[in-house]
């Protein structure tokens, strides 16, 4: 609190633009430097605040992030700010105009919700997380449409806002936390607070199992250039819906119910599809687009005869299937000239690096090796994106 608070007078907020592009190999000399001028409290909070900007900038943009305020735990647990608009361009869509943002953090959220036209109630048990949120909103002009509150939120009173969104820490001492009920609030306290409002949206780890997902709620995940980043419960949406998106676009991949695909042998197209669609359990929906059937029923890899473009799964053309044998491999990418080898596996004990060790590819050509299981058995694909 004292740093921040140091931090946010004309002295402190004069050295952050003095640090802002400090190289971390540099930080003792321009720290001594800069103690002959100012307290030697204010020149740490500086450039510890200078480093986590730095690492902000890839969830909040550069921009944003250089006139914004970090704690350590704010900047690992914030949502990224592409997938924050998402979300709130949602809410606003649905006809939502305020809302209780509970567990807020340094407010990432509610800035998101802010910008989408959307009154926030921000709330958060920290004083230093709460102290953030409100010097972020303030930092970035949205102050008028966010209120920040220093409270625990089991006792605020959402009555009166549009929708409800909360972000339950799932962090502890020992680290990530897997047992929603472990969560801080519990999702069983978060669901009975959506239930209460017209519109709600719970964050949640994209590992939340599918049997945990109330009757009631729509299940979304979400990914951002490839990576799965959330799971989100909504709330006054469309119960029972399953989807995944992915961003940028969005685009969005709704459940139809499909049965499992068939297992059939390899085509000569394997498909990849987003973590985001894998965690949906939306793998059939892919298959289908694809024309396609499943390498082994337990392994999420779709082979078709075929390409068939989709923004849902990545493809790649094969042009080898081999039963499992490094002797084999290394032979074929000599013969090939393969230096540049890219190793994906599923379903497969063996890692990556130790194959690239065994197999040693050198060469100008590239490619990529598949190490799963066709049918049961061990085996490996070669190709190259289509």
């Amino acid at each position: 609190m004292n740093d921040l608070a140091l931090l946010l007078t004309p002295e402190g907020r004069a050295l952050l633009d003095e640090v802002r592009d400090t190289d971390p190999a540099r930080e003792l000399a321009v720290a001594t430097r800069l103690r002959r001028e100012h307290p030697a409290e204010l020149v740490s909070a500086a450039l510890g605040q200078a480093r986590l900007r730095q690492r902000a900038a890839v969830k909040f943009g550069a921009e944003d992030a250089g006139r914004m305020f970090f704690t350590p735990n704010g900047v690992e647990q914030s949502t990224r700010a592409s997938v924050a608009a998402y979300r709130a361009r949602r809410m606003a869509d649905s006809g939502v105009t305020s809302v209780a943002d509970l567990c807020c953090g340094i407010g990432g959220d509610a800035i998101a919700l802010a910008r989408a036209g959307i009154r926030v109630l921000a709330v958060d048990r920290d004083p230093l997380a709460a102290a953030a949120a409100r010097a972020n909103a303030d930092a970035l002009g949205l102050a008028g449409l966010i209120e920040v509150r220093e409270a625990d939120v089991t006792e605020v009173d959402t009555a009166g806002y549009d929708a409800v969104f909360v972000d339950p820490a799932r962090r502890g001492g020992r680290g990530r936390i897997f047992d929603p009920e472990a969560y801080s609030p519990p999702l069983s306290w978060a669901v009975s607070a959506a239930r209460r409002a017209p519109h709600a949206a719970l964050k949640i780890a994209p590992g939340i199992p599918h049997e945990a997902v109330p009757e009631d709620a729509e299940a979304e995940w979400i990914s951002d250039g490839g990576d799965v980043k959330e799971a989100v419960l909504w709330f006054g949406t469309e119960p029972g819906a399953v989807r995944a998106t992915l961003l940028p676009g969005p685009r969005t991949l709704l459940s139809r119910a499909l049965p499992d695909p068939p297992v059939r042998p390899p085509g000569r197209y394997l498909y990849e599809p987003d973590g985001a669609v894998i965690r949906a359990h939306l793998v059939a929906e892919v298959a289908d687009q694809v024309d396609g059937g499943l390498l082994d029923a337990t392994i999420a890899y779709v082979t078709a005869d075929a390409p068939h473009p989709t923004p849902y799964a990545t493809a790649y053309e094969i042009t080898d299937h081999l039963p499992f044998n490094v002797k084999k491999l290394k032979a074929l990418l000599r013969e090939r000239q393969v230096g540049t080898l890219t190793v994906k596996k599923r379903g497969s004990a063996v890692e990556p690096e130790e194959l690239r060790k065994k197999v040693k590819p050198q060469g100008p050509n590239a490619a990529t090796v598949f190490l799963t299981r066709v049918a049961g058995a061990p085996a490996m694909l070669i190709g190259h994106p289509a």
